[in-house]
């Protein structure tokens, strides 16, 4: 298969310009008008239909501020119990609880068992915490509607959390061997001799969690950087979507659009935390004023169109539709198809979207024209912009679709339209949750049927997923 740096990038680049003129022109009105609910129904024969009951979270807070003196399982805690509260089910009708996670803190290594025994579920309830980069939230719902689906279980939480504010950083590999060793050594000589070699400086050099790809030694801002250039994404462009993101966020805070965030009281603080701390209108102007934050100095992904570094979790309640209803509760979604999708981590890392896209449009027997809403997680604004555009190229959908055409672009005023990871933060482990919420509400908000998901993450994997309206 031919790879992006081997394509014609100028065939590439002037594909992009018509991409913004189509969809980065349209209205982005909050409540953009969708079709009502006339289409067929996802439903399969002999498949349990699986729905969405609720989802929460956190108010999504830049690392380093409010939450900076807790621990992820507190937070965690939190969206579980908020999520109980808010839905009024009882505790004991949980059969399981999936939580994602990246960075993994060392004192809590199931996350997802140590919060919901804070949360007080009972201890009769198996756990479990997965990883899949930013879509392990993804990973959680998507292993929840297996457990519904083949009959294991009812009732299934899934979330995710990530706490940025506090990272493990590990002795260095030499000095943790000598440690080891030292538990092993007997005589007071050999101890003396492992005690000699910790005087080694290279032996004090800690190790942080990684911010390169393992198998290609790239940040994914180095790997977005090239991305843009591949795809001809300009600076401009990448400063207009990131500045929509956040005006968009901050209209749908401003008017309570944003009803799955729980507020949080943070101990010995006496305000709670009610909204999200990362949503901050700028002009064009300010944003133009920053350098490039990876390819220096002429790369164009800087701080301001970029997601930032967040703490937060969030959670939601499936249930098969039948066990919904025995308990008398009403869903506000149906989760549909889904699809996970990988390719090449070093040339096409973040376009995880343009892969995901049509495979579950197919999958579930749909087009383009048929969403309503679209969700798709902002990881940095050149990296949406670069998977409309591959959407919307005959060329990238010959040579990497295998298609005879392009899938298109989704419009603009059925996309993210109340903000996204750029502006409302992306805790890597949570964000998956809050997309799937969010398409939940905004498919009643505006009266549509369909939506899509859809996220990209590290290792060159992405996520696809189908969302019908209940009801």
């Amino acid at each position: 298969m031919a790879s992006l740096s081997n394509m014609s990038r100028a065939a590439l680049s002037f594909q992009s310009k018509s991409v913004f003129l189509r969809c980065l022109s349209t209205s982005n009105a909050l409540n953009g008008a969708s079709s009502t609910k006339s289409k067929k129904s996802l439903a399969k024969p002999n498949v349990r239909n699986v729905v969405l009951v609720e989802g929460v979270r956190t108010p999504f807070l830049q690392s380093g501020t409010d939450y900076k003196d807790l621990m992820p399982h507190n937070l965690a805690t939190k969206s579980l119990s908020g999520l109980m509260k808010r839905t009024g089910v009882s505790k004991d009708v949980i059969d399981y609880v999936v939580y994602g996670t990246v960075i993994q803190e060392v004192k809590t290594s199931n996350i997802a068992r140590e919060a919901m025994l804070s949360a007080g579920f009972s201890d009769k309830t198996p756990a479990h915490t997965v990883t899949q980069a930013c879509i392990s939230s993804n990973q959680a719902i998507t292993s929840g509607i297996g457990l519904i689906t083949s009959g294991q279980c009812d009732a299934v939480i899934a979330g995710g959390v990530e706490f940025m504010s506090d990272v493990p950083i590990r002795h260095s590999r030499k000095m943790r061997k000598i440690m080891l060793e030292m538990n092993k050594a007997k005589t007071g000589a050999k101890k003396w001799n492992l005690f000699k070699k910790t005087l080694n400086a290279a032996a004090w050099m800690p190790e942080l969690p990684a911010v390169a790809e393992f198998s290609s030694g790239e940040t994914m801002g180095h790997s977005a950087d090239r991305l843009c250039t591949a795809f001809g994404i300009t600076r401009q462009a990448q400063d207009e979507f990131a500045l929509r993101s956040h005006t968009l966020a901050k209209e749908a805070s401003d008017k309570g659009l944003l009803t799955d965030v729980l507020p949080y009281k943070v101990p010995n603080v006496a305000d709670y935390v009610t909204k999200d701390n990362g949503i901050r209108p700028s002009s064009m102007e300010q944003m133009s004023k920053l350098k490039a934050a990876f390819v220096k100095p002429y790369g164009t992904i800087t701080a301001a169109n970029a997601s930032f570094l967040t703490d937060g979790a969030s959670a939601c309640l499936l249930m098969s539709e039948e066990k919904a209803l025995s308990l008398g509760l009403k869903p506000k979604a149906y989760l549909r198809d889904f699809v996970y999708v990988s390719q090449d981590p070093k040339d096409q890392l973040l376009l995880g979207p343009a892969y995901a896209t049509p495979k579950v449009l197919d999958r579930a027997g749909l087009s383009l024209s048929d969403i309503d809403v679209f969700e798709y997680h902002e990881a940095f604004a050149g990296q949406i912009l670069a998977n409309l555009t591959a959407l919307d190229s005959d060329i990238f959908a010959k040579n990497f679709l295998g298609k005879s055409t392009k899938v298109g672009c989704p419009t603009m005023d059925k996309f993210n339209l109340w903000g996204g990871s750029l502006s409302l933060g992306h805790p890597f482990g949570a964000t998956g949750v809050r997309l799937v919420t969010t398409a939940a509400n905004r498919l009643a908000k505006e009266n549509g049927q369909y939506a899509l998901v859809a996220a990209c993450a590290a290792g060159g994997i992405g996520h696809g997923m189908v969302v019908e309206r209940y009801g």
